[in-house]
């Protein structure tokens, strides 16, 4: 006789579920020795910027699902609901035949992101940027077969410095995390990596304001080692997120984007974290009156009510895959399976309209500004702050051990910091494993609905934290 399958359901007991989640669950970055004695933290509700755990514990959320995602909030009814009428009405097929939400969402995306027309669906971040990537490479094969003096075309594809751009073996190759690269090799060949534009810690030992903005003008040096021809694209965090909330200098994307132009690669920017409202525009390269060839966007266009994920080209490039038609091999040859699900771009039109309804943008400039000059105050009091950036609600604290020689802090400090909050009832984050000796940024990204006694509240926990740090 058949062994029966055991009956669970969302109605079962949170210590069954904890027990289950020990027992079954593979977690994300987790050493699970740590899980044998004790379960890991489960989060079962969540309202506005507050989640509890099945312990009955509330929390504080100031990273936004813990990496940057639910930019709107815990508990919208509306976006839920929206899932469930579209999904009851038609919920998949496949992505080579259009869906209502993905139309006007496509339209409601690109009319905020003037220059750009055309929009590719599949699911995370890391899938849209591989197919940014493949792109890339169908060209310079496309490109090659009629040159027989670039056999390989333009195929190269560089990238930065302390960016990071997803977790599968061709988005790590363009990764300069080597701690997340180590152990996963041998990567993806035609990828070069061009310096960060940290200026706290400035890779060519200048100060902004007595520098020639190198690290931007190195972009176009890399271009000529590794051969103009052969580039592709460059692709680019407008603010670098997991490597530590690095703000570039003002000049720096207006000039990449001129070296770009100028040796005819795209240039490709990577909107995963900083899209959709982050910093106080839709997109972070708004800042800096520049036009990209790709945007890659997940994470906060459905404030992770569904997946979802976009990678949004010119027309110009898009056209490109049509003048071929002769050729079977011609166009894009590309699916994502949940490419086609409509949830993500049903919960994505009404993320849209909370955010322009609420005037979040607006609320995310002042909020920001408000939590900077906070953490300003803070680096007044604690010597251990080497330094505090961001923009809009995205804000790095650096810690150091000493402010003269820049020494970075121990990651297992940032680890008791971000303890210590949680037991203050804050959710806090810090770059982790990303950088050998180099892991010394606490995170901060709170949802775009946040308030001044929200962000007092995030900062009050970091101070009692940090006063008790002794080095």
């Amino acid at each position: 006789m058949a062994k029966s399958t055991p009956k669970n359901t969302l109605n079962s007991s949170f210590s069954d579920a904890s027990h289950q989640d020990q027992q079954h669950v593979w977690h994300h970055l987790s050493q699970h020795k740590a899980y044998e004695k004790k379960p890991a933290m489960m989060i079962i509700s969540g309202q506005g910027m507050r989640v509890k755990d099945s312990l009955g514990n509330e929390f504080l959320d100031a990273v936004s699902g813990a990496v940057w995602t639910v930019n709107v909030g815990y508990g919208r009814e509306r976006i839920a609901k929206a899932i469930y009428q579209q999904t009851l009405k038609m919920n998949y097929f496949a992505g080579a035949i259009g869906n209502e939400p993905g139309a006007l969402f496509a339209k409601m995306l690109t009319d905020i992101m003037p220059g750009l027309e055309r929009v590719y669906y599949s699911n995370s971040g890391s899938e849209a940027n591989e197919k940014a990537f493949k792109l890339v490479r169908q060209l310079a094969q496309q490109n090659s077969q009629k040159d027989s003096h670039k056999p390989h075309g333009k195929y190269k594809i560089l990238y930065r410095d302390r960016d990071y751009h997803g977790t599968t073996i061709t988005t790590l190759s363009a990764s300069g995390h080597q701690q997340r690269k180590a152990q996963y090799g041998p990567y993806t060949p035609g990828f070069a990596e061009v310096p960060h534009c940290c200026c706290y810690r400035c890779p060519f030992n200048k100060t902004y304001g007595n520098c020639e903005i190198e690290c931007a003008k190195a972009v176009e040096q890399i271009i000529l080692e590794e051969g103009p021809e052969s580039i592709g694209s460059l692709i680019l965090e407008p603010i670098t997120a997991g490597g530590g909330v690095i703000v570039p200098p003002e000049e720096y994307l207006p000039i990449v984007a001129e070296i770009c132009q100028r040796y005819d690669v795209l240039l490709h920017l990577d909107e995963v974290v900083c899209g959709m409202g982050r910093t106080g525009t839709w997109f972070g390269y708004q800042h800096y009156d520049i036009s990209p060839d790709i945007v890659t966007l997940a994470k906060g266009i459905a404030s992770g009510y569904a997946p979802i994920s976009c990678t949004v080209t010119t027309e110009a490039l898009f056209d490109k895959f049509k003048q071929h038609p002769e050729d079977p091999l011609g166009f894009f040859r590309d699916i994502s399976t949940f490419g086609g699900c409509t949830a993500g771009p049903a919960a994505a039109i009404e993320n849209m309209n909370i955010i322009n309804e609420e005037n979040l943008l607006n609320n995310v400039v002042s909020v920001g500004k408000y939590g900077l000059q906070k953490l300003k105050a803070l680096m007044e009091k604690h010597n251990i702050i080497g330094d505090v950036r961001g923009k809009g609600l995205f804000l790095g604290i650096e810690l150091v051990r000493d402010r003269i020689t820049k020494e970075p802090m121990d990651e297992a400090i940032l680890a008791n910091i971000t303890s210590d909050c949680l037991q203050q009832g804050v959710i806090i984050g810090k770059t982790n494993r990303s950088f050998a000796g180099m892991n010394n940024v606490l995170l901060l990204a709170p949802a775009l609905i946040a308030t001044r006694d929200d962000i007092d509240e995030i900062i009050s926990a970091i101070d009692n934290a940090l006063a008790k740090i002794r080095v």
